[in-house]
């Protein structure tokens, strides 16, 4: 591990924003705030948003400055990227974003029913060839319904034409409430100031060419949930070029 990353890791320690809870802490000591956030940690009433793979957490913090009346929780497991978003809340003092390092297979571990109102998920790895890795599978999906309030809202937001049709497909197939479905955000004026947000992928990703997706769906909290047929979707370019990945690294 390089020095930079140690000394990120360690001054991550010392932000009141930073929670750090891999899955051998979590086994070890559970999480004091699961069902507590607003009256433990955020000390207010704002309705919690979730944003998994959050990166250098650019979203988490453009979110919560937009909406101050709104609590936000940045996601990773990559702490020395987490650091940037993290020492940004810290040194602004902004008071409805915190980020949590975990594990995304965990989530639901971090909250209790009817916790969570929204979950953005920003440019994810589309996981072409595992399905049960994707972060808009039925697997996934029914983590988050563990936590969210019913019918809450699922952001996807994705340079990935694969992972994009995967989870159009898959909001069809279940009839599931769509709310926003654009598969060229920035070239179809639907773009608002929460959705124009912009990370450091995403900057790389439009550099290149590459038009952003995004498609917003309620989740309903009962019901069979069925995966598409994706076999038949082109795969894109993603392994051409590199991206964050959710293995745990400091």
């Amino acid at each position: 591990m390089g020095k930079n990353k140690l000394k990120k890791f360690e001054e991550m320690r010392g932000f009141a924003c930073a929670l750090q809870y891999p899955r051998e802490e979590l086994i070890k000591n559970g999480f004091p705030y699961t069902g507590s956030w607003n009256s433990g940690f955020f000390h207010n009433d704002g309705r919690l948003v979730v944003e998994l793979g959050c990166g250098k957490g650019e979203y988490t913090v453009g979110l919560a400055k937009a909406n101050p009346d709104r609590n936000y929780i940045g996601v990773d497991i990559k702490g020395a990227r987490m650091w940037r978003g993290a020492k940004t809340v810290e040194e602004e003092g902004i008071p409805n974003a915190a980020f949590l390092r975990a594990e995304i297979e965990n989530i639901d571990k971090f909250f209790v029913p009817g916790e969570v109102e929204e979950i953005w998920i920003t440019f994810p790895d589309p996981q072409m060839q595992k399905t049960r890795k994707r972060l808009t599978s039925t697997r996934f999906l029914n983590l988050y319904r563990k936590m969210l309030v019913p019918g809450g809202i699922v952001n996807l937001k994705t340079d990935s034409p694969f992972l994009y049709e995967y989870t159009r497909r898959l909001v069809e197939l279940n009839r599931l409430e769509t709310l926003m479905n654009t598969d060229d955000l920035y070239g179809s004026g639907l773009a608002d100031p929460v959705s124009s947000i912009k990370t450091f992928y995403e900057q790389q990703w439009l550099s290149r060419g590459k038009k952003i997706k995004l498609l917003s769906f309620r989740l309903p909290s009962e019901g069979e949930l069925l995966e598409p047929e994706s076999d038949d979707i082109p795969r894109d370019d993603y392994h051409a070029m590199a991206r964050h990945s959710n293995n745990f690294e400091c």
